[in-house]
């Protein structure tokens, strides 16, 4: 399931994105709602969880947009305001629920879990949302690719393995053969209806032989299939539940830990307006910037273990929406407030009872082979690679996995096509239209004709069959090695939000980011930091990114490092004088994801290919 997070506040958004990807949701974040709005246009999204107060288009307005576009999908509302007022304001836009601020992390996956039920995104079922496919002690992990009951691992072709996927995803479905060969099969190489009796027959088989004594799968005669009631587990144990609490406290403290600093210094910001105030020195300025800084932690604080604080910073927010100057009485409780915040922020959180504790990144790769044997000892092995593997058994179930769920690497066989053509077409789609999927082309064809046609459509290896699975995983890894070593970015602009949105982008295709919010300190940065590439804002105050431009061509030992210009304005003439001033190549605002990691991803492969070059 993937989720469009629209959130402007960096701690909010990182703990949310977080919590979600410890519950298999797929996130993009947009830290503003025009940005949100262009994710929407271009990307496909089961859910957006919306911000009521955002910059540059407001949650309200940004969902009345959307729904005045014919825009369907379900929308959460997040408001830290209460008030009958906003929530009618944010339903009557188009929003289909809320979510008060601060919330329980348990209430808002609840929430989600249901607009994602009622818009028929999943099935409501007694399946949890997570990676694993439970029945009775049969389970089926998703990320691995295993199927096992109780410790013993029942083997499974990869038909087998769909055929079950499906039926324990829709629990209280009959599916009739024809509905089972439009879910699991297209149109070129679909089965007979017989060939649904012999698979359904070998799962029950296999099932039995691992130890499964009932029944998954009953035949409703005259109908089809359906995946039979599951017997009642036992409660969980206490030993299991001793280790969800340790993970959770775990997780608060990372996501605190990490986010301390900014806290502390959107305290200070109330803190100074309080000090001001004592010594006769608060100016309207600073005190609607305190207002604001309240405003964020009331949203925030409650949510990840500081309750008190949460109700302490909306109580200060109420009082500063009073017009400035407030009078004596009010400023002494201003004052009495944020003492009693600064000393609810020293104490501990308060441990929650959700586990939100993100699991460990794996490269996603879609291997596209119809040898059923191979995809399986493949799936079995991507475990101890930290590789998750999703197998397709033609091209164009492939198509749909790659449009749904970008991969990160795509292994494709060129030989189990009826004709080689199809998959040199996929090859070339790919390259064209996803170009920062790397291709590893697997076949059994070997000529130097061949690996010149492979390598002038832009797969990035050429591996021949036969191989082991350990060269596949080896030749995995080497491309992921290639993206990923010295790889890294510097990104120079003087706002932080802005920083903050352009990291999330660029971390998880494996590129080390740095930020930096003051221009003036660039050139120690970027001694320390030694990037690969530099993205400069071109409008900034003090020191503009052309400039940095011109200092870095100067420089007879930074000379060569690419520079990416990010700039609003794309008239010939600001254009010609970005690249006077040295700039390889430029992005226009508002930036979007894709197209910046693609033009990331070719410059630092250029440009290492050229160093190898000039080092013959």
């Amino acid at each position: 399931m993937k989720i469009l997070l629209v959130e402007d506040d960096t701690f909010v958004s990182t703990a949310l994105e977080k919590m979600l990807a410890a519950h298999h949701y797929i996130t993009d974040l947009a830290t503003d709602g025009q940005t949100g709005l262009n994710l929407v246009t271009v990307g496909e999204y089961d859910l957006i969880v919306l911000d009521l107060q955002i910059p540059i288009l407001d949650g309200i307005s940004l969902c009345r947009k959307l729904r005045s576009q014919g825009y369907t999908k379900p929308i959460l509302l997040l408001t830290a305001k209460g008030s009958d007022t906003d929530i009618v304001a944010g339903l009557d836009a188009g929003a289909d629920d809320y979510v008060i601020k601060p919330y329980a992390p348990e209430a808002l996956l609840a929430r989600i879990r249901a607009l994602l039920r009622r818009s028929g995104a999943i099935v409501s079922s007694d399946v949890q949302v997570s990676s694993h496919l439970t029945w009775g002690n049969l389970c089926l992990d998703l990320n691995s690719g295993r199927v096992t009951f109780g410790e013993q691992v029942i083997p499974l072709t990869a038909t087998e393995y769909n055929l079950l996927e499906l039926f324990l995803r829709n629990p209280d479905r009959i599916f009739n053969r024809s509905a089972i060969l439009d879910r699991l099969w297209g149109f070129e190489d679909a089965p007979t209806e017989r060939a649904i009796n012999t698979h359904i027959k070998e799962v029950r088989k296999k099932l039995k032989a691992g130890g499964l004594t009932e029944e998954i799968i009953e035949t409703i005669y005259g109908m089809g299939y359906r995946l039979k009631p599951c017997p009642k587990n036992s409660a969980v144990s206490q030993e299991a539940e001793t280790e969800k609490k340790h993970k959770v406290m775990t997780s608060i403290n990372k996501v605190i830990e990490q986010f301390r600093d900014i806290l502390q210094e959107q305290l200070a910001v109330i803190t100074a307006a309080k000090t001001a105030f004592l010594t006769g020195n608060l100016d309207e300025k600073l005190y609607q910037s305190a207002k604001y800084e309240a405003h964020k932690l009331a949203g925030s604080l409650g949510s990840f273990g500081y309750p008190e604080g949460s109700r302490l910073a909306r109580t200060i927010e109420h009082l500063l929406q009073k017009k400035f100057p407030l009078s004596s009485e009010d400023m002494a409780r201003f004052v009495q407030l944020v003492t009693a915040l600064q000393k609810e922020l020293s104490k501990s959180p308060i441990p929650l009872d959700l586990t939100t504790e993100a699991v460990p990144k794996k490269h996603r790769v879609l291997a596209i082979d119809n040898d059923a044997i191979l995809m399986e000892q493949l799936l079995a092995e991507a475990d101890a690679w930290a590789i998750e593997i999703k197998v397709a058994l033609n091209l164009s179930t492939a198509r749909s996995q790659i449009t749904l769920t970008p991969p990160d690497l795509v292994l494709l066989d060129l030989s189990f096509s009826d004709t080689e053509e199809h998959g040199l077409m996929l090859l070339q789609e790919l390259v064209e239209k996803s170009p920062q999927i790397p291709v590893i082309v697997f076949t059994d064809k070997n000529s130097l004709s061949d690996r010149l046609t492979v390598s002038r459509l832009g797969a990035r290896q050429f591996l021949h069959k036969p191989a082991t699975t350990e060269q596949i995983f080896q030749a995995i890894n080497r491309v992921f090695q290639t993206v990923t070593t010295e790889a890294k970015v510097l990104i120079v602009d003087d706002d932080p939000l802005v920083l903050t949105n352009l990291k999330a982008l660029l971390t998880p295709w494996g590129l080390e980011v740095f930020t930096l919010a003051e221009p003036e300190k660039f050139w120690e940065v970027l001694i320390a930091t030694n990037p690969n590439l530099v993205v400069l804002d071109v409008e900034m105050p003090l020191v503009s990114g052309l400039e940095l431009c011109q200092v870095i061509r100067q420089d007879s030992q930074w000379g060569d490092l690419p520079i990416l210009v990010v700039t609003a304005h794309i008239d010939a003439e600001s254009l010609q004088q970005a690249f006077a001033a040295g700039a390889d190549d430029f992005i226009t605002k508002p930036v979007l994801g894709p197209e910046l990691v693609t033009r990331i991803l070719s410059r630092i492969e250029r440009n290492r290919y050229r160093f190898l070059s000039k080092n013959r």
